[in-house]
């Protein structure tokens, strides 16, 4: 891998739609994927702290174990790296019509890891939230939706209407801490 060391950017499920400028790593070798390798393999063959920005579109919903991915991104990103990740949301057609899709997934998804008062944030390594939203398709039934976000809050909207005015995917920044220790 000592050829891609200079790459700081990594598109994790690339698929054929690598994005720009980045390493892009994908179990299948479409054309542009640098790296063909499954990700529910660990240790990915990917140098600690090399990257100061990570995407991960519509790919997490297919991994085998969700912490086990986490903690092979925070390896393999430096300190205060950002992390965006794309996904179905739950309500969305989209997260049931693939029959390969393990995980449908709520826009707080990566709470438990995050929040240091749920039950895996003293086994994960440190993420710090830095956004989370849901989109809707633009169909005009969607002023609705985006009705209720804006007057009672995403996780009303959630809780309570999701599946009557469905999203179509919850996009997260996550932003990697790591404790920095002086090897002088």
């Amino acid at each position: 891998m000592e050829q891609f060391n200079s790459i700081k950017k990594i598109d994790l499920g690339c698929g054929p739609k690598k994005k720009q400028g980045t390493l892009g790593i994908d179990h299948f070798p479409y054309p542009g994927v640098d790296v063909v390798f499954d990700l529910n393999r660990v240790p990915w063959p990917l140098n600690d702290n090399q990257f100061e920005t990570v995407y991960a579109s519509h790919v997490i919903e297919h991994i085998n174990f969700i912490p086990q991915f986490m903690q092979e991104i925070h390896r393999i990103s430096k300190h205060q790296a950002d992390v965006h990740i794309i996904t179905p949301h739950f309500s969305s057609l989209d997260s049931w019509k693939d029959p390969t899709h393990r995980w449908h997934l709520s826009m707080e998804w990566y709470a438990v890891f995050c929040n240091p008062d749920k039950y895996l944030s003293d086994q994960m390594p440190g993420f710090k939230i830095i956004s989370s939203d849901v989109n809707f398709s633009s169909s005009l039934r969607n002023i609705y939706p985006k009705f209720i976000c804006r007057l009672f809050g995403l996780k009303t909207w959630e809780k309570h209407y999701s599946f009557r005015y469905p999203a179509k995917n919850i996009h997260t920044t996550l932003r990697v801490v790591k404790i920095i220790t002086d090897e002088t």
